[in-house]
């Protein structure tokens, strides 16, 4: 009874045995405490693959269905390894990007009667949702999981939030940073109204705000044009003026500051810019400008061109800081061309203490309910063409970046990762595309919706296309993988 529990723990029992064991050896082998981190990393994702099927295999034994094969891995190329326990065929394929069970239906070898009970198709369709749902439901049972032990473990959470302070100022001497009254060892607190919990605050800001960067916002377009019209009278707005008249230039006014919100400057949202873009013509008056207080006309532009021109610069950074336990204003501090204001930042991490269940149960949903908005807006951007495919990685990539991260920062931010993996995994399996979970309980949903169940032959059919997609899909990842590898870009 409960085969899978059996066979799951005992492979479960190896591979932590071996992650222990991997783990020891790193301590006393430094020279090789790269390569045995990524190799711990490799075991960790094999967990993920074991948790995920164990489930299918799991509540199809609780239901008394018939299973066939239990295996790790796809069946593309050579099988590394097969025995029989009872009834059912343990598998190790070397293709290991996943794995999968198997019932008698999968087996056309077996010819069983369309009515046999064996059958997973003549299940109810409540037993064949529940078998069909338990691997994504293991993954994100085994996710809570792994950040819980962290959490207990560990004794405290990453937060995503930061104190950033002041490290030094680099910029030259005639950047407006050091007229602003920033000090070295201040902690920057606010920027343009916005808190700041995370470095990606300031960089942002300053990037958005740097000089000349080709766009404008209309209000102070619209206040540079009125103070530019204001003395010269005599042209309209979009009137050319001729060459050679003499066109007085008012005092600039800076451009509006920008105000973000936490969720793009965490990369939940993305900021969308409704300034308007300088043709190049406007782009060529404002770098003809410098500090002129006028302008000679040449015949081919007009006031509303020079208003352009002459908005275009950098926008303030208001920034508050926290200096000696009193909070500070400084004076606006504007970015240059490279959008750099000069600084060095000192970061440090602010992290959630966990202590006592309650408040690691509260660290630890709230830690992966942020990891879910971030992988569906990612997925978003892919989907919507915000991000090139060059962006998506995989299997390879995961055990070299999550190597390095129980190299730099231990096994404990290796469990993190692991469980942010595992959430991944669930709430991509469970998509509604055929040859994943997901796919396979849109059919059941039809099949209750139609009342009659899908034909079985053109169920294959579209299941089949949609593996060879996926089968393309891990190639181009892979692909992506090994060129950012040896690209040295992971």
């Amino acid at each position: 009874m409960y085969i899978s529990i059996v066979i799951s723990a005992i492979i479960l029992t190896l591979l932590i045995s071996a992650l222990l064991i991997l783990h020891w050896a790193a301590s006393v082998l430094p020279f090789a405490a790269q390569a045995i981190a990524t190799v711990e990393m490799i075991i960790l994702l094999s967990i993920l693959i074991l948790v995920h099927e164990a489930g299918h295999f799991f509540v199809a034994e609780l239901f008394k269905m018939k299973v066939t094969k239990f295996a790790f891995g796809l069946p593309i190329g050579p099988t590394l390894w097969r025995k029989k326990f009872g009834d059912v065929e343990i598998l190790i394929h070397a293709f290991l990007f996943g794995g999968y069970v198997a019932f008698p239906d999968d087996d056309k070898e077996l010819n069983l009667p369309e009515d046999s009970p064996d059958r997973f198709l003549n299940r109810p369709a409540y037993q064949r949702f529940w078998v069909l749902s338990a691997g994504v439901i293991a993954n994100l049972i085994c996710a809570f999981l792994f950040v819980a032990v962290t959490a207990g473990i560990w004794g405290k959470m990453p937060s995503g939030k930061y104190d950033v302070y002041v490290k030094s100022i680099t910029a030259e001497k005639t950047e407006s940073v050091w007229n602003s009254g920033m000090q070295a060892g201040d902690k920057i607190i606010q920027i343009n109204g916005t808190n700041v919990t995370n470095p990606n605050a300031l960089v942002m800001y300053a990037q958005l705000s740097k000089k000349f960067d080709g766009k404008v916002d209309n209000a102070s377009f619209e206040e540079n044009y009125g103070n530019l019209k204001k003395i010269n009278p005599a042209f309209a707005r979009d009137e050319i003026i001729p060459a050679d008249v003499i066109i007085k230039l008012p005092k600039r006014v800076p451009e509006q500051p920008f105000v973000l919100n936490e969720d793009i400057i965490i990369g939940l949202e993305a900021y969308k810019d409704k300034r308007t873009d300088l043709s190049d013509s406007q782009k060529a008056i404002r770098d003809s400008l410098n500090e002129k207080n006028i302008l000679v006309s040449d015949g081919t532009y007009s006031l509303a061109d020079i208003a352009y021109a002459i908005t275009d610069n950098s926008c303030p950074l208001n920034i508050t800081v926290e200096r000696n336990g009193e909070t500070i204003e400084l004076e606006a501090i504007y970015p240059n061309e490279q959008g750099l204001i000069g600084i060095m930042m000192d970061i440090k991490e602010v992290p959630v203490i966990t202590k006592g269940v309650p408040s690691i149960i509260s660290a630890s949903t709230k830690y992966l309910w942020t990891q879910t908005k971030l992988f569906c807006y990612s997925w978003y951007q892919l989907f919507t063409g915000k991000l090139p495919m060059s962006s998506l990685h995989g299997i390879i990539a995961v055990a070299k970046v999550g190597g390095d991260i129980i190299h730099s920062s231990g096994l404990f931010s290796g469990l993190l990762l692991t469980a942010v993996i595992s959430l991944y995994l669930a709430i991509f399996n469970f998509l509604p595309i055929p040859a994943l979970d997901g796919g396979h309980v849109l059919f059941l949903i039809i099949e209750k919706i139609r009342g009659k169940k899908v034909d079985e032959e053109t169920a294959d059919k579209i299941m089949t296309v949609f593996f060879i997609f996926l089968i393309l899909l891990i190639i181009v990842v892979c692909a992506n993988d090994i060129y950012a590898l040896v690209m040295n870009k992971i």
